[in-house]
């Protein structure tokens, strides 16, 4: 696994295409970037001190493929830092970052049999996946999105790399479920279309990784065969 590092970065562009949803484009400015699919980084708004320790931070999961120059995060305004971000994160700031963190796709799972489940802006770390050559080595993946509306699936670019083969050994269209005219996830149905031999990839809410884990493992699903994105 890569060692973590501190880098300096600089914004190059922020998009806030949703009401409360931000995406920022980070430049390093501290040599390349090193991480795999998968991992998250730490975020500090305040100036890096070595005297004073590493400042006030969050994590966010990088969306970006590793081969990429610049690293992509989306985040939403939830609290008083993410509130700070949505000021103060404009062209041309420079911010601290720590990565990488994380070892989600690095964990042991079956690669002929591999199921994507995200919710909203739980898809990011699956993007840094399905956008690098890492997802080549997956054989019919199976990709199940759910999101509030089509206005809130802000991630069509990355999609339709997926959809056209770009990416993949062959096309992969995921089954993309709006809340608000076809309805949520239901991961009963999602079990019985893959069944307890699948392993199970889950990222999104908090209760929904909960709630979908547990509806698994009740339907027969080993726990070893569940890998979550939850480290918030």
């Amino acid at each position: 696994m890569a060692m973590v590092k501190k880098y300096l970065a600089g914004v190059v562009q922020v998009d806030n295409l949703v009401e409360g949803i931000y995406t920022v484009k980070l430049k390093s400015l501290s040599g390349p970037f090193r991480f795999f699919p998968g991992q998250f980084l730490h975020l500090a708004l305040d100036e890096y001190d070595p005297s004073s320790g590493w400042p006030e931070s969050r994590c966010f999961s990088m969306q970006s493929s590793p081969s990429e120059d610049l690293i992509r995060i989306t985040f939403a305004v939830k609290g008083n830092f993410t509130r700070r971000m949505q000021r103060d994160l404009t062209q041309g700031r420079q911010v601290n970052i720590k990565l990488p963190y994380g070892d989600l796709f690095l964990k042991p799972h079956n690669k002929m049999n591999t199921v994507f489940i995200a919710g909203g802006t739980g898809i990011t770390p699956f993007l840094s996946l399905f956008t690098s050559q890492w997802f080549q080595g997956y054989t019919n993946p199976r990709i199940y999105l759910g999101f509030r509306s089509r206005h809130h699936n802000i991630y069509n670019d990355e999609l339709n790399l997926l959809k056209t083969g770009v990416t993949n050994l062959s096309p992969c269209d995921p089954k993309i479920f709006y809340e608000d005219k076809t309805g949520r996830l239901d991961i009963n149905q999602i079990y019985l279309e893959n069944g307890p031999g699948s392993d199970y990839f889950i990222s999104g809410p908090p209760t929904m990784i909960k709630g979908f884990k547990e509806n698994l493992i009740l339907n027969g699903v080993p726990a070893s065969q569940i890998l979550t994105d939850d480290w918030e």
